[in-house]
């Protein structure tokens, strides 16, 4: 079943993983019902922090779900160089003039207040390949700290402006989680993940994904866009039914 009931997200995005299962007094005793999503996502992209904050709420609102996450790459802008490029000459290339980009990322600027995310896009000087940030992830939840580091690259890129696509800041943002630096370092340095990310790409194009986020739920179901909570929780219901 593949659902795409509107809802916003950027156009044209192996393994992380987290368990989220909130205690609750009423579900003492009970056995949790396990749910899986996939997350279809670009670490560059706005909707895709909304997204995650709004899954989140989503997940607080089924206590008595267990569910586990999964960060599928999906890279908004596969072309860009290693550099990536620089951030308002990219943005007036793709939508035509800086005051349709203001007008654009004001009404993101808007949408993330409502799930507490204070975007400060001004402080975005460049666009960055954001294929060695998914290795972070996917190395990341290898030491169960995916969720967590997910978080840590759309607070690093879009409250603070920094160049996730820059080596230095990868490693910072992993040391803060508990990664090693001479680890990720040398990981970050070899080829390792690179194929996985292009693979989890193409993937995604195949289910017929051609915006994020994108959410999987439980393999079948699958719904497109920065979706409201209301909605998610919905979803979730309908994946723990068919399970």
């Amino acid at each position: 079943m593949y659902l795409r009931p509107g809802g916003n997200g950027a156009d044209r995005n192996d393994n992380a993983a987290k368990r989220h299962t909130p205690e609750h007094p009423k579900d003492a005793g009970k056995r949790a019902q396990q749910v899986d999503i996939e997350i279809i996502y670009d670490t560059v992209c706005p909707w895709c922090y909304i997204g995650k904050r709004r899954l989140d709420q989503a997940m607080a609102m089924r206590p008595n779900l267990q569910v586990t996450t999964h960060w599928r790459p999906f890279l908004l802008n596969p072309e860009l160089p290693p550099d990536g490029v620089d951030r308002t000459a990219y943005l007036v290339k793709k939508f035509g003039s800086e005051t349709r980009v203001r007008r654009i990322y004001g009404a993101i600027g808007e949408a993330g207040q409502s799930v507490e995310i204070d975007f400060a896009f001004d402080r975005i000087q460049k666009t960055p390949n954001s294929v060695d940030s998914h290795r972070l992830v996917k190395f990341a939840d290898r030491a169960g700290v995916a969720d967590q580091i997910v978080e840590a690259l759309f607070v690093g890129y879009f409250v603070h402006g920094l160049d996730i696509g820059e080596m230095p800041i990868l490693l910072d943002i992993g040391v803060e989680h508990g990664l090693d630096r001479h680890d990720l370092e040398r990981y970050l340095l070899s080829d390792e993940d690179l194929e996985s990310v292009t693979q989890d790409n193409a993937r995604a194009h195949r289910l017929g994904v051609n915006g994020v986020p994108s959410f999987v739920f439980d393999g079948p179901m699958v719904i497109s866009g920065a979706q409201e909570p209301q909605i998610l929780a919905r979803m979730l219901d309908a994946a723990a039914s068919a399970a």
